[in-house]
């Protein structure tokens, strides 16, 4: 019998009314709900350490591995793509890091050269291949990658090649970029070059790539490369000798322990980072670059760049605009939870991400030593900060979805700090000279979905961090990322 039915009842009632308001509490949205990822299926016993991709013109889709090999897969943008797909192309190649195509012909950018492959009699192996151009050395130390781009709009392929190790450079042009023209011609374009890890075009044709922390790399950073420009190690400043009809002598040395944007204003040659990505913060290892030119079918995000960092198994999402004539801009968290260490990125014109990765030893969050996956947009729009615009008196944040008036135009939803790193020839920096601007107020614009944050105390060449975890969208969401991490490297006007 039991002696207490009135309590037992009412515990029983209570237990229940939790549990119901407990599920009726609406979990935080994740990334999985906007972007799904797909395992293309490696065949058993292969190790595909993917360093670059190409949707071929036939719909395989073409991909280069660290260890010299290239595979095409068949139908990559099925629901499932099995091993059975999965055909070796060519092999014997050394250290391929970019891919691309035109005419029949499969361009290969590789340590030595840029070469071009193609399968003549039908039986799905490369058995012609030529070299391109080779105009640059290799003293086989490990660390001289040599990253390639696809066609510019000229027709030329722009290479960046990694110094030997990462303070000197052993060989021609090591710490440079070179453009292969389409006769085969190598011309020198770019020096200041670290350790590359992508490349990729914006919408307008301009070329960027990706450099990593160390000597004279305080971190991560994209870079846009200019001919005649110098864009931060001076290891290989030697090879302007060779140069010199092409871009002149060579440029001032830069002073180290100072800051970037100082030296850029007391060296003419000298563009400095577009895009600081935070160290650890945003990853340890920036790699692949990628835009979206799929017009809205990758998601909101169209014409905007995407950067994969290898050691976070993440891809980043990059805004950029001209201010006084130079690109800067923000990064965004994006997309997390690849399954190896991501380096080949790019985005087809159906709207896939398609992800390559290795962790080499070096390690990575992805715990697979190789991976290949595709990642395509749900049809569901995330609440996100769409762009952040500097402004003469502070930033202009665009949205994704009507924003709630009250959260939004609330100062108190917003926190930013800013700091910069030294500009050194030792390995890396701290973050350093940090400031608190002040937030004066949040202006919701007439549109629903543009906020102006009226600040004080900008500070050129620092990161502007901004977390506005107090905003909701109209529908009551919080942002799916609500930090963001603006490059101010020049005031609007």
């Amino acid at each position: 019998m039991n002696r207490f039915p009135i309590a037992t009842t009412l515990f029983s009632g209570l237990l229940i009314g939790l549990c119901v308001t407990a599920t009726a509490v609406a979990q935080p949205p994740t990334e999985d709900e906007y972007y799904k990822l797909t395992d293309l299926q490696i065949p058993e016993g292969e190790l595909l350490e993917v360093g670059a991709v190409q949707l071929m013109s036939d719909g395989r889709l073409a991909a280069a591995t660290r260890r010299g090999e290239i595979w095409m897969i068949d139908d990559p943008l099925a629901d499932e793509v099995p091993a059975k797909n999965f055909h070796r192309f060519a092999h014997g190649l050394h250290e391929p890091l970019g891919l691309t195509e035109k005419e029949g012909w499969l361009y290969v950018t590789q340590r030595p050269d840029v070469s071009r492959l193609r399968d003549t009699d039908g039986d799905g192996r490369a058995d012609e291949f030529e070299v391109v151009a080779d105009g640059w050395g290799i003293t086989g130390d490990y660390h001289e990658y040599a990253f390639g781009s696809k066609f510019d709009a000229n027709g030329d392929i722009w290479v960046t090649l990694c110094l030997t190790g990462s303070f000197s450079s052993k060989a021609l042009y090591r710490g440079w970029c070179v453009r292969v023209t389409p006769d085969g011609k190598t011309v020198p374009t770019t020096s200041g070059i670290r350790s590359p890890g992508g490349m990729g075009s914006n919408l307008a044709g301009d070329i960027f790539y990706t450099d990593n922390q160390g000597p004279w790399n305080g971190t991560c950073h994209l870079k846009q490369l200019i001919p005649g420009k110098f864009v931060g190690h001076p290891g290989g400043f030697e090879w302007y000798e060779q140069a010199e009809d092409v871009l002149g002598k060579r440029p001032q040395e830069p002073e180290s322990n100072t800051r970037s944007l100082d030296q850029a204003r007391k060296i003419p040659e000298f563009e400095v980072p577009v895009v600081m990505f935070p160290y650890n913060k945003m990853g340890k290892s920036a790699s692949g670059v990628t835009c979206d030119t799929s017009g809205g079918k990758f998601g909101p995000f169209a014409g905007q760049m995407f950067v994969s960092d290898q050691s976070a198994s993440t891809v980043m999402r990059v805004y950029l605009e001209k201010v006084q004539g130079h690109y800067q801009g923000v990064c965004f968290p994006f997309r997390k939870g690849f399954g190896s260490g991501n380096v080949a990125t790019e985005i087809t014109s159906d709207g896939s991400m398609f992800v390559g990765g290795t962790n080499r030893g070096w390690g990575s969050a992805g715990r697979d030593p190789g991976s290949l996956q595709r990642l395509n947009w749900t049809g569901k729009v995330p609440f996100e900060i769409l762009e952040m615009r500097a402004a003469k008196d502070g930033f202009d944040l665009q949205f994704t979805e009507p924003v709630d008036p009250e959260t939004a135009g609330n100062v108190d939803s917003y926190k930013m700090e800013t700091y910069t790193y030294i500009y050194q020839s030792s390995y890396g920096s701290p973050e350093v000279d940090h400031t608190t601007p002040k937030i004066l107020s949040a202006t919701v614009a007439d549109d629903g979905k543009t906020v102006h944050l009226k600040i004080d105390g900008l500070q050129e060449g620092h990161v502007h961090e901004l977390h506005s975890d107090g905003v909701k969208s109209a529908a009551g969401n919080p942002l799916l990322h609500p930090e963001a991490y603006y490059t101010l490297n020049y005031r609007v006007q």
